[in-house]
């Protein structure tokens, strides 16, 4: 199969496996509420703790960063370059934030952007958890520790892993673009706390 064939396959299974918004079917396996009624009205990880708890939220983000994961990893596998690992990394966030299954209403793709990362780029995309995780420590504000992070993004990798900055820098871009109602509510003050 040839590298351009099986790029564009990898990157349509990305987009179809990005669509699965797992946060909404856990939530109805666990029979909790729509996720999307709550806080930023995201169907991710952070609605699923506000709507259950840990457990819940814990799949879902493991299950959100898989299906970022596994279409990286396949492309790795099969030796595509950076910039093809890259695209498909693109198409299951872009899956996750415009998906074909929910009428293109999806989620913020941070956690599919943690996927990823890790198989992209993981001494980036720890860093960047790691930071995330400090910021959320200190303020207990989700978006605003996606946000802080993902901005971090572009800095970090082209300090450690250049070949990867494309990538950091479209997401840091896609993402800071879903969180836009949330750096509102950030600058109003009303941003909701854990």
């Amino acid at each position: 199969m040839s590298d351009p064939l099986l790029i564009v396959l990898l990157c349509a299974l990305a987009y179809l496996a990005g669509s699965v918004l797992f946060a909404l079917e856990i939530c109805k396996l666990w029979k909790l509420p729509d996720p999307r009624a709550l806080g930023s009205g995201n169907p991710g990880a952070t609605n699923v703790y506000r709507n259950g708890g840990w457990a819940p939220a814990v799949l879902t983000l493991l299950l959100d960063a898989a299906k970022g994961f596994g279409p990286v990893w396949l492309a790795n596998a099969a030796g595509l370059s950076i910039l093809a690992q890259a695209m498909v990394a693109l198409c299951a966030v872009t899956g996750h934030m415009v998906p074909i299954f929910y009428r293109f209403k999806g989620g913020k793709g941070v956690a599919t952007a943690l996927g990823s990362g890790l198989a992209l780029a993981p001494l980036t995309t720890l860093l960047l958890a790691v930071i995330w995780a400090l910021v959320m420590w200190r303020w207990r504000i989700s978006a605003l520790a996606s946000i802080i992070a993902i901005v971090s993004g572009p800095l970090i990798s082209a300090l450690i892993e250049p070949k990867t900055l494309p990538l950091f820098g479209l997401l840091a871009i896609l993402i800071v673009v879903r969180h836009r109602n949330n750096l509102v509510r950030l600058a109003q003050g009303r941003e909701t706390r854990f």
